[in-house]
């Protein structure tokens, strides 16, 4: 048996979006504002069409507005960048996301440029990622976000915590560091080609793993007590050729020497989206005038 606890992302998320949905009720109610999330889709990725239908869903269920926009994959992107100036524009739109990944046409760099910084729901806008790294506030992408919020469920403080954050992606790893340093944490960014990687992760007391490699981190890697977030998902094919989902961590052997774990799933991708809303709806608080 496990000896972690294991955290429980679907309960966490499912509270989060309750608190969201309460927030948006009130706006309403004060203001007469129903927050609007605007979401993008260029092309057929059938993962994305997953992703995008599950936002769409527990966004109406929150009470708020959903805007979605499917192009087919040929859009050239001038279009692209039409239709979000177009959403920059309208005042019923709070916040905007445009789905990754897009065609190889289409400069994601460009279009992340070209969503209004007060709009972007997803935190990638480089003031807002200016922003967080300065500690001057702004939107936190919802991956990082939402990984805090499940760490502090295990741990109500993480101050003085040695961290290591294993990936240097722009939407999981940097922002992560940067949200762990704005909690007094020590923080170290590994990665791939980082020297003695598992002696690295081993000093940690929250390892929080975005490698994008199956079952990467090892059960001998973590620290006794440490708190293990996976942000991880992937699918694997056993030796009995069945598939199964799995994270970045051999979950059963951190389980074992973690005092908390997240599973994969049910871990870290339900908070995505839940803080998914959480940003939207400040973005409407803000609108109104009400700050975040």
């Amino acid at each position: 048996m496990p000896g972690a606890a294991i955290i429980d992302g679907k309960g966490i998320a499912a509270a989060l979006r309750r608190e969201v949905a309460a927030g948006v009720e009130k706006l309403k109610a004060e203001r007469g504002i129903t927050p609007g999330l605007a979401v993008v889709l260029v092309g057929e990725d059938p993962a994305s069409q997953v992703y995008v239908r599950g936002k769409g869903k527990v966004t109406s269920e929150a009470g708020m507005l959903w805007f979605e926009h499917r192009l087919p994959a040929a859009t050239p992107e001038a279009e692209l960048l039409g239709l979000i100036a177009d959403l920059n524009r309208r005042a019923d739109v709070h916040g905007i996301l445009v789905q990754l990944p897009l065609p190889k046409q289409i400069d994601p760099t460009r279009v992340i440029e070209a969503i209004d910084p007060a709009k972007d729901a997803d935190g990638f806008h480089p003031i807002n990622v200016g922003r967080l790294a300065t500690g001057a506030g702004g939107v936190a992408p919802c991956t990082p976000a939402g990984c805090l919020i499940l760490a502090k469920s295990a741990r109500e403080s993480v101050e003085g915590l040695e961290a290591v954050v294993i990936g240097r992606s722009n939407i999981v790893g940097k922002p992560m560091a940067q949200l762990l340093l704005a909690e007094h944490c020590t923080v170290t960014i590994a990665h791939s080609r980082t020297r003695n990687l598992p002696e690295t992760v081993r000093r940690a007391d929250l390892v929080v793993a975005a490698t994008g490699r199956a079952e990467m981190v090892r059960g001998s890697w973590i620290k006794p007590g440490a708190i293990v977030i996976d942000v991880g998902i992937q699918r694997m094919v056993g030796p009995d050729g069945r598939s199964r989902l799995v994270g970045d961590v051999a979950f059963a052997e951190a389980a074992e020497v973690a005092s908390a774990i997240t599973p994969v799933p049910g871990g870290v991708g339900p908070m995505t989206v839940a803080c998914l809303l959480r940003n939207a709806l400040a973005a409407a608080r803000a609108a109104a005038g009400q700050g975040a």
